[in-house]
C-alpha cells in the first residue's frame, strides 16, 4: 500500500506535510491528491464526493487557471479543503535576481515579466503566447491567484512560502462565478452605489491586479484599516498603482463619469456594496439622495479613520440637504486649500 504522507514528504518537505496534515486527512479515501495543472485529470472524477484535494503542482503550468478551478469545485463537497500552490510574482522576482549575477539579473527579470506576465494579458498576444508555452510558468501574483480562488466559490484559510512556492489551504464555500470576461487591461469599469441606491459603473485605471475585486472581503477581515479608511499594507495594489494614487493619475477617467451626469464635482466618493454596508443606515440614507462625488470631503476635514470618514460626510451630506451650491463652493476651496498648502494626498 502507497503511504501517503512519505510520498508527499519527498516532494515537497516537512512543511508543507505539516500544512496539510492540519486540515485533510491524508490517509482517508475522501481525499484526492495529483500533481498536474490540465483540468482534464479532474473530469474523470465523480462530482461533490471528496472531503479534501491536494495538488503538489503549481497552478503557473495551468494553461486555464479557472477552469481548473471551477472544475475542482464541483468535485467538492460543501466545505471540502482544496490545497494547492503558486509561484506568486514577488517569489519569481526574487529566485530569478539570485540566479543571476548583476546587471544580467534585471535583463532577465524584465523580460520575464513582459513574456509571461504581460503577452498572456494582452488579447492581440494571448494565442501566441500560450501556443508557444502552452500554458506553462505564467506569472501570477498572489492577489491574482487568491482573487481566482475566491471566484470560484472559494475562501482562503491559510497560506505557507516553501520550496520557493506559496502553498494556500482554501475551503468551499460557493458555486463559481464564472467570470467569462474578466478585465486586464489599464482601464476598469467598477459597479459603485450611486443617487438612489442605483448600480453605476465607475472608470479608473487599473491600481490593483486583476481579479482583486474578490478579495475585498478577505482584505477586510485580515488586514488593519491605515489613516483616511483604507486598507493598511493592502497587498492587491500594485507598485505602479501605488504611484497613480499618489497623484490621483487613476482617477482621471472618472471625469468621464462627471461628463454623463452620474457624478458631481464635489461630493462623497461612490462605494462598494461591501463599503457602503459598513455604514450606519442613516448614513447610507443621506448618501443615496444625491450624487457621488469626484472630489470628496475627506480632503477637508482630513479624518483618520471609518468612524471620523462617516462623521465627516455626514456633516457635508447635512449642509449639502440645506445649501447645496453654498456647501460645494465652501468645500471646494478649503480641499484645494489643503491639497496645495497642507500636502494633502490619497494613498
Amino acid at each position: 500500500m502507497v503511504n501517503r504522507k512519505q510520498l508527499i514528504y519527498k516532494k515537497v518537505g516537512q512543511k508543507v506535510l505539516t500544512l496539510c496534515s492540519q486540515y485533510i486527512d491524508l490517509d482517508s479515501k475522501d481525499v484526492y491528491i495529483l500533481s498536474t495543472g490540465n483540468y482534464f485529470n479532474l473530469e474523470v472524477l465523480p462530482n461533490c464526493e471528496f472531503k479534501g484535494i491536494l495538488n503538489l503542482s503549481r497552478l503557473n503550468d495551468s494553461r486555464r487557471v479557472n477552469k481548473f478551478l471551477e472544475l475542482l469545485n464541483t468535485k467538492l463537497v460543501n466545505g471540502g479543503v482544496f490545497i494547492g500552490c503558486v509561484e506568486t510574482y514577488a517569489i519569481r522576482r526574487n529566485r530569478l535576481l539570485e540566479k543571476y549575477v548583476f546587471p544580467f539579473n534585471y535583463l532577465v527579470y524584465s523580460f520575464d515579466t513582459i513574456f509571461h506576465r504581460i503577452l498572456p494579458k494582452l488579447s492581440i498576444t494571448q494565442r501566441v503566447y500560450f501556443y508557444l508555452t502552452k500554458g506553462k510558468g505564467r506569472m501570477l501574483s498572489r492577489a491574482e491567484m487568491f482573487g481566482r480562488l475566491y471566484s470560484c466559490g472559494f475562501e482562503i484559510l491559510n497560506q505557507l512560502e516553501s520550496n520557493n512556492k506559496l502553498y494556500y489551504v482554501a475551503r468551499k464555500i460557493d458555486e463559481p462565478v464564472y467570470d467569462l470576461h474578466p478585465t486586464y487591461g489599464p482601464l476598469i469599469k467598477l459597479r459603485r452605489v450611486g443617487k438612489n441606491g442605483e448600480i453605476f459603473k465607475v472608470f479608473k485605471l487599473r491600481t490593483m491586479y486583476p481579479y482583486a475585486e474578490y478579495l475585498q472581503d478577505y482584505v477586510f477581515k485580515h488586514n488593519e484599516l491605515d489613516e483616511g479608511g483604507k486598507f493598511k499594507d493592502d497587498f492587491r495594489v500594485s507598485p505602479l498603482g501605488r504611484f497613480l494614487r499618489k497623484f490621483w493619475i487613476d482617477e482621471l477617467p472618472m471625469f468621464w463619469n462627471l461628463f454623463k451626469g452620474d457624478m458631481k464635482l464635489i461630493g462623497v466618493r461612490p462605494l462598494s456594496k461591501h463599503y457602503f454596508n459598513l455604514y450606519t443606515s442613516e448614513v447610507q440614507d443621506l448618501r443615496t439622495k444625491v450624487k457621488p462625488g469626484l472630489i470628496p470631503p475627506f480632503y477637508a476635514d482630513m479624518p483618520k479613520t471609518l468612524d471620523q470618514i462617516i462623521l465627516s460626510e455626514k456633516k457635508y451630506l447635512e449642509l449639502y440637504a440645506k445649501n447645496p451650491i453654498t456647501t460645494d463652493i465652501k468645500y471646494f476651496f478649503k480641499i484645494f486649500t489643503n491639497i496645495l498648502f497642507r500636502g494633502a494626498r490619497s494613498k
